[in-house]
């Protein structure tokens, strides 16, 4: 659930006037790249999940959804970012409790940050706190309903608990918005026999 981000585009724009350096209509040319270089806007994370569904293989899809998860990898606050990294730390090391503390304080600080509850929730599950880790999710998902990973670890903890309906409908969930996620697909094609019915 760690993600899973920076601008992708640069103007490439050289001068133009280069081949015509000794003449005096060359100088206005090269105020036109500057120009360019501003006509391209910023990538927005609206853009990236499109480009997400839109994916034509699998590999392009993978390197897409490691744009949005460091988009939504970051709080938007130093010092929360900097309590998630220590946390990250603290599981790494196994000190679990430490981590979870450590995510508190930065989903209380920032509260809004989806990823920031999706992070905990994993802690929770970690924990074998499966209550805590959905309510983490659905909280998760209340803020950005186009989070695929925090879907796919919802799906997860519902299948643990036999609910294969809400399994396969979080699980298809994510894979409407990540539709190039072969384990997803995998999950569903077991699932749906066994929650719709096979077909005749």
């Amino acid at each position: 659930m760690d993600a899973r981000r920076t601008p992708l585009l640069t103007a490439l724009c050289l001068g133009l006037a280069l081949a015509g350096a000794g003449h005096a209509a060359a100088a206005p040319e090269k105020a036109r790249p500057e120009k360019e270089r501003k006509a391209h806007p910023p990538v927005t994370l609206d853009d990236l999940y499109t480009r997400l569904k839109q994916a034509g293989d699998e590999a392009e899809a993978k390197a897409i959804a490691t744009l949005i998860e460091r988009r939504l990898g970051r709080s938007g606050s130093a010092t929360a970012d900097l309590l998630s990294d220590r946390a990250r730390q603290a599981m790494g090391g196994n000190d679990l409790p430490l981590a979870v503390e450590l995510m508190d304080r930065a989903v209380a600080l920032e509260p809004n940050w989806s990823e920031g509850w999706s992070r905990r929730a994993t802690l929770f599950w970690r924990l074998s706190d499966s209550a805590s880790a959905i309510a983490d999710l659905q909280r998760a998902l209340v803020l950005e309903p186009r989070h695929f990973e925090a879907w796919a670890a919802l799906g997860k903890l519902y299948l643990a608990q036999e609910d294969k309906g809400r399994a396969l409908d979080a699980f298809r969930r994510a894979e409407a918005l990540y539709p190039q996620w072969d384990v997803l697909r995998k999950a569903i094609e077991r699932l749906k026999p066994e929650v719709d019915g096979r077909e005749l």
